[in-house]
């Protein structure tokens, strides 16, 4: 330990001071608020207002819509699976473990744009017509998982 190392302990230093305490503080008579006007009084407005002018916020246009209802799901093309040993089972945790997905908030979707040449036991939440059948062709399963 040098004395360029040394630090507070953690806890230790408070971040907020005590407002309008007097003068040796520091922050004392005002207390950071000036001299009289709008703001330097109880009540003063709310973040955002503009004084009657029309607030920026309702002055900017509003578009597009979000449906609550949606779900995040992942689409990963049938190749990515070519990443898997023959005969493995892939899932959600398999999908993440190897690198091809982050995440699956709602779920994973396999999609047969191209072949597969493997043998996979494949379970996730969904499976396009196409990528079902590819997946069945190359003698695997594709199990829907809950």
């Amino acid at each position: 330990m040098e004395l360029s190392n040394l630090r507070p302990a953690d806890g230790s230093k408070h971040s907020k001071y005590r407002k309008g305490r007097g003068h040796a503080s520091g922050n004392g008579k005002t207390a950071g608020y000036g001299h009289k006007g709008q703001k330097a009084r109880s009540g003063a407005p709310r973040p955002g207002f503009e004084g009657g002018q029309m607030p920026l916020f309702r002055r900017l246009p509003k578009r597009g819509f979000t449906c609550y209802n949606s779900k995040d799901i992942v689409a990963i093309d049938i190749t990515r699976l070519e990443k898997f040993e023959d005969g493995a089972t892939v899932d959600v945790q398999a999908l993440k473990d190897a690198g091809i997905i982050k995440e699956s908030r709602d779920g994973v979707k396999i999609i047969g744009c191209s072949d597969l040449a493997k043998k996979l036991n494949v379970k996730v939440n969904a499976y396009s017509a196409a990528a079902k059948a590819k997946i069945e062709a190359a003698g695997g399963t594709a199990e829907v998982a809950e």
